[in-house]
């Protein structure tokens, strides 16, 4: 079982950057791939980003890319969602994910244990 946590959302203007945390607990994280997540009002689940735990390969949607990074830490079993240049079309609750098959993944069925989430809202 792998637990996830994510904190640093929260209310903001368009153009200003944060910063999400995913901290995992309960299993090492080597051999997974952990993604993010979002999901608005009335809308389906959406890919942001993934990185492979082993090799730090990472993968973006095309609506964040150049404005978000994804990165790990290793010693604290965290993985961090740096986002900047944020815009209103942004705002949604933010999910980690691990996907266990360590695979660059999309698709959010193909995850095996989530966070709770962690609501950004961007005002224009």
């Amino acid at each position: 079982q792998v637990q996830l946590v994510e904190s640093g959302g929260g209310l903001v203007q368009a153009g200003a950057s944060l910063r999400l945390s995913c901290a995992a607990s309960g299993r090492t994280l080597s051999n997974y791939a952990i993604a993010w997540f979002r999901q608005a009002p009335g809308k389906e689940r959406e890919f942001v980003a993934v990185i492979t735990w082993s090799s730090g390969n990472t993968y973006y949607a095309d609506s964040v890319k150049g404005r978000f990074s994804i990165t790990r830490d290793n010693a604290k079993n965290t993985v961090y969602l740096q986002m900047n240049s944020l815009k209103p079309e942004d705002t949604a609750d933010y999910y980690c994910a691990a996907d266990r098959a360590a695979f660059i993944a999309t698709d959010p069925n193909e995850y095996d244990y989530w966070g709770q989430g962690t609501q950004v809202t961007v005002s224009s």
